[in-house]
């Protein structure tokens, strides 16, 4: 019996580096490699999934519309956990939260890959979200105060790229693992990868050294934030062909209104609400959070789009994967490569701009290039080219505008933010397919997805331009700390 308070301190309490890792030079990047596990699994599994929805339909005799919950399920719930889960995280430690994120992740996945319906499989995604939750809201704090002084930037990008190689590979991934092996091995590839992470999350990430108090825990602002995006969603999803009444989806579609407005009024008057109102009235804050909603609705309306495009052609989800990878591929090689092809004396709020507004031309080709054909890939490519110069921007920009004790909060927002943008990436597909799919001509449920993705995307343009940017590189400087324990 005296051994049990041992165990539950030891669970509780942050493993310090080893000594020599500690006090090498090049430590940070080590610590920056490893929160890279994290951005690669987190999108691997993100772009792999939607290639499993021809084959769910199949076996589980699903409808679009019901299919597309095996990943808003994760979506929201993901949406849900990521600002209660940073705050927790900014208080009692982000590398143990991020370790144990990384546990029930990698736990869920096994278990989604052995559910026998599809009810067991969005419950089963639900549960990953919350290991996503712990690793998201943690991985942009680690890589901020793990960088090199004044190599922020880089580090972000470097985790971009990361999360660029998970995206690239998962269509490809995906269409050769439905093809081949089945669907199921979609979600097991993530345990392998999941049980190397927190080897090396153990020895090579920092301690946390600087924590926030631990402030009371807003439940009321989590509930109404999580009805107000379930109900949208699922009121989306009921004129999307989920079978709903009517009254039903309008009843939803209402009710998501009046718990946003609720959400409004509980972070005005709450003693300690759920998001700091300072940091959202913070102009480069609510301007880049606002635009990685916008960036990665764009980002994964295609992912969404060219499989079930390529399926109701008669193409093969492999070959669809092979056209798809184009567009991650940009984005890996314009986050790796971006700092190079740019002015040097460029900011990153110009970087973002730039990117941004490629993204309208790289839509409009795709309109003139149909999404089941193969001469979708060069707009694609563009598309990917274009927002891997804007999300490293972007995020620096807003990293860079939060104070250092609020870091995984802040990263909560951000990923939040592309949760957010994801699910109704994933939801307008559904929507315009289920709309256009009576239409006859030119104008059809591909084509009107294909209109609406690029009616979003001067919204990343607005975005970037609101921005301000003018003390993110002194933020830089002050923020890149060599964190020792």
């Amino acid at each position: 019996m005296s051994t049990a308070p041992g165990w539950w301190t030891a669970l509780g309490r942050e493993r310090a580096r080893p000594a020599r890792l500690r006090d090498w030079p090049h430590a940070g990047w080590l610590a920056v490699g490893t929160v890279c596990f994290g951005a690669f699994m987190g999108q691997l599994d993100a772009s792999i999934v939607t290639l499993t929805y021809q084959p769910l339909r199949a076996q589980f005799h699903a409808s679009l519309a019901e299919v597309q919950w095996v990943s808003l399920a994760y979506l929201l719930a993901l949406t849900a956990l990521l600002i209660p889960v940073g705050r927790l995280a900014d208080a009692h430690g982000r590398k143990q939260t991020y370790l144990y994120g990384f546990v029930v992740f990698t736990t869920a996945s096994a278990a989604c890959g052995l559910a026998p319906s599809l009810g067991v499989l969005v419950a089963c995604r639900a549960v990953q979200a919350l290991g996503a939750a712990m690793l998201q809201a943690n991985s942009v704090a680690l890589v901020t105060t793990s960088a090199p002084a004044g190599r922020m930037r880089g580090a972000l990008g470097v985790q971009a790229a990361a999360q660029a190689l998970g995206l690239a590979l998962g269509p490809t991934v995906g269409g050769l693992l439905v093809e081949t092996v089945g669907w199921r091995w979609v979600f097991w590839i993530n345990v392998p990868v999941g049980v190397l992470a927190v080897v090396a999350g153990i020895y090579l990430l920092p301690r946390t050294r600087e924590r926030s108090r631990a402030g009371g825990r807003d439940v009321p602002g989590a509930l109404l934030l999580a009805t107000a995006s379930t109900s949208l969603l699922l009121g989306i999803s009921g004129v999307s062909g989920l079978p709903l009444p009517t009254w039903a989806s309008v009843g939803l579609l209402a009710v998501a209104a009046l718990s946003a407005a609720g959400c409004v009024l509980r972070l005005r008057r709450a003693a300690t609400p759920l998001i700091d109102p300072a940091l959202l009235r913070n102009r480069d804050v609510a301007a880049g959070l606002l635009g990685a909603l916008g960036g990665y609705l764009v980002l994964f309306g295609p992912l969404v789009l060219v499989p079930i495009t390529f399926a109701d052609a008669g193409g093969s989800q492999l070959r669809a994967g092979f056209v798809l990878t184009a567009l991650p591929a940009g984005f890996a090689l314009a986050a790796t490569v971006g700092d190079r092809l740019l002015p040097v004396g460029w900011t990153e709020r110009a970087r973002a701009i730039v990117g941004a507004a490629l993204s309208v031309p790289a839509l409009v080709g795709l309109l003139a290039a149909p999404p089941a054909t193969d001469w979708s890939i060069g707009p694609l490519a563009l598309l990917g080219l274009a927002l891997g110069l804007f999300t490293p921007a972007n995020n620096t920009l807003i990293m860079a505008a939060i104070p250092g004790p609020a870091v995984a909060t802040g990263g909560g927002l951000v990923n939040m933010a592309r949760s957010l943008g994801t699910a109704l990436g994933v939801s307008v597909v559904a929507l315009a397919l289920s709309v256009g799919a009576g239409w006859h001509g030119p104008l059809d449920g591909a084509t009107l997805t294909l209109l609406v993705l690029t009616a979003a995307s001067p919204v990343t343009v607005c975005s970037a331009w609101a921005q301000r940017g003018l003390s993110a590189e002194r933020a830089v400087s002050a923020r890149s700390l060599h964190h020792k324990e």
